[in-house]
């Protein structure tokens, strides 16, 4: 067994709660294995200003881990499953997923209840386009904005009046201590979260056979299959992780429920199903396969203009 093993992660509050998630999980299945967390900064980190679209998307808070990971300088890379992009570079793969916290969006206000009670004209931001089109096609008389940042500056951009509510991952308000300001979890039905969301996906060199037998040991096999089935809308449909396309697995005994969804200017495209677990994966092949019929492809071209 490998005497010490080397986890890549962000420096952000949350990214290294889940960096010490996994250290902690790794330690306990593996009693004399020592793990090291090396944290580094990302271009994501570094320009809170641009907007992610035009950076490329959330890829940019992956792409120095990966590097760190194919120069061998660690072993693992940590990562928030909804950040990390549908195609990877050659050789590495995610190869476990611990068991996922709470997928739901969150709705966060100091002065409202929920999401319904906003008054016509109220100001919500939102870094994602996935969630502010589909609150825009619920309540299209809002203002939406987005609002860059850590979970805490953007908190405090809501404390401080900028926005009348904000809207947050349930998982990361609860993984921070911060879970009483959620105001109300969003229905998957109406924001259905993008595909990995609330899961904590470990990456490793795909040849490196120590650290996979490692990693065995923490994965669930449950989150994984769900988050799989998940991350083969965005891969189908070639969208980056800044892409209004969503997709939201469920287990119903030996049963997999799949709901998707893409966003545009004009229209908004849901499509869902339901097949053995261990048909998961061609179910959503198929989901993905409808949508593109649907038009989703010509919705996406148009955002990437």
């Amino acid at each position: 067994m490998a005497q010490t093993l080397r986890i890549a992660t962000r420096e952000s509050k949350l990214a290294m709660w889940q960096a010490n998630y996994v250290k902690a999980a790794l330690e306990s299945a593996h009693p004399g294995l020592a793990v090291e967390i090396i944290g580094m900064t990302t271009q994501g980190d570094r320009d809170k200003s641009t907007p992610l679209e035009r950076m490329g998307g959330k890829g940019v808070f992956v792409k120095e881990l990966e590097l760190a990971l194919m120069e061998e300088r660690v072993d693992i890379a940590v990562h928030s499953m909804k950040d990390v992009p549908s195609e990877l570079p050659n050789g590495l793969g995610i190869v476990a997923i611990c068991e996922r916290e709470d997928p739901r969006d969150a709705f966060v206000s100091n002065h409202h209840q929920s999401f319904e009670e906003l008054p016509a004209g109220a100001r919500v931001g939102s870094s994602s386009l996935r969630r502010r089109l589909q609150m825009t096609a619920r309540r299209p008389e809002l203002e939406y904005a987005d609002v860059r940042g850590n979970v805490e500056s953007r908190l405090a951009k809501l404390d401080n009046g900028d926005f009348d509510a904000i809207v947050l991952a349930v998982a990361g308000l609860k993984r921070l201590g911060l879970e009483d300001r959620v105001g109300q979890p969003m229905a998957t039905e109406d924001s259905t979260p993008s595909a990995g969301q609330g899961a904590v996906g470990i990456e490793a060199r795909l040849d490196d056979q120590v650290t996979l037998q490692l990693l065995a040991a923490i994965n669930h096999q449950d989150t994984f299959d769900r988050v799989m089935c998940e991350r083969v809308i965005s891969t189908k449909l070639g969208a980056s992780c800044e892409l209004p396309v969503a997709a939201f697995a469920m287990l119903e005994g030996e049963e997999l429920v799949l709901n998707t969804y893409v966003g545009g200017a004009d229209m908004n495209l849901r499509k869902s199903g339901r097949s053995a677990r261990q048909a998961g994966i061609e179910l959503a092949e198929d989901l993905a396969e409808q949508l593109l019929q649907a038009g989703a492809a010509e919705l996406l071209n148009k955002l990437n203009r």
